[in-house]
């Protein structure tokens, strides 16, 4: 049998290019998105002053990395506010892998705005995040759910955030969180369940995994996360990478399906040797 496929999106660094390294250690061939395609071309803006500031990571140098490990993989660019490409990929991922198993809906819009506080929001940049965290999802989505059924099953895990259900513990830029930001990843994290509902019964099941604060580069090359993090607890990308493979490809982790799975449980559990239990 061919070795299962998995898209990453938003895999150039961070908690996505973490994961797609851990499902290719578990032995899945790796299909992955992100808008860098080269080392060296990615750029953020600073959160202070108008400047782009480089950040490290890109499908090349990922490919190169889940190829180590003995993956076959597939690097597609996309930017996650251009529906034309996001809507491509799936058809992609199979034309080059074969097949399609597990979707990491990973990538979020890393658009102006996301840390604005309520009187300075534009609508523009909060329509913006909109498209991109909850809109395009659902292209996405859309786009890979018949490709699964077709197989025969499959499993989607989208990684939702705390701000989504957490209130900020200070105003956005001194510890919190952007309302734009937060209310976008809220919308997203009502997809899994709806997904369940409708495929669950053909074999395709979503789960919504809480990665917790992960300082990622492009935050750090942003600026603004060390206030976030003198209130909230970290943790490294491959915390919930581990926790992703693990919902996807132990039957016990169907006990989490309807919940939101803390990353940060699942690992401290399987490195007691327990099973996984929803919290």
């Amino acid at each position: 049998m061919s070795r299962p496929v998995v898209l990453v999106t938003g895999a150039s660094r961070g908690i996505g290019r973490a994961t797609a390294v851990e499902f290719a250690k578990a032995g899945f061939d790796v299909a992955i998105t992100a808008r860098t395609v080269r080392e060296g071309e990615g750029r953020v803006k600073a959160r202070t002053g108008s400047d782009e500031v480089s950040v490290p990571g890109s499908l090349e140098s990922a490919r190169d990395e889940l190829a180590s490990h003995g993956a076959t993989v597939a690097t597609i660019r996309m930017d996650l506010l251009n529906l034309a490409e996001v809507e491509s990929v799936a058809d992609q991922v199979v034309a080059e892998l074969g097949r399609l198993d597990v979707c990491v809906n990973n990538a979020y819009a890393q658009t102006e705005g996301n840390m604005d506080k309520l009187l300075d929001i534009k609508f523009a940049d909060a329509e913006a995040m909109w498209r991109g965290n909850f809109l395009h999802q659902i292209a996405l989505t859309r786009t890979v759910v018949p490709h699964m059924l077709a197989g025969g099953g499959g499993t989607f895990i989208n990684i939702i955030s705390g701000s989504a259900y957490l209130d900020p513990p200070k105003p956005a830029g001194e510890g919190g969180w952007g309302l734009s930001y937060a209310a976008s990843k809220a919308a997203f994290g009502r997809l899994a369940g709806m997904v369940n509902a409708e495929f669950g019964p053909q074999g395709v099941r979503a789960f919504n995994l809480d990665p917790g604060f992960v300082i990622t580069e492009s935050g750090v090359a942003r600026g603004g996360t060390e206030k976030v993090a003198e209130h909230t607890a970290t943790n490294p990308p491959q915390v919930p990478a581990r926790a992703a493979v693990w919902l996807s490809t132990a039957e016990e982790s169907a006990a989490h399906l309807g919940t939101r799975v803390q990353s940060v449980q699942v690992v401290a559990d399987l490195e007691a040797g327990r099973t996984p239990r929803p919290s």
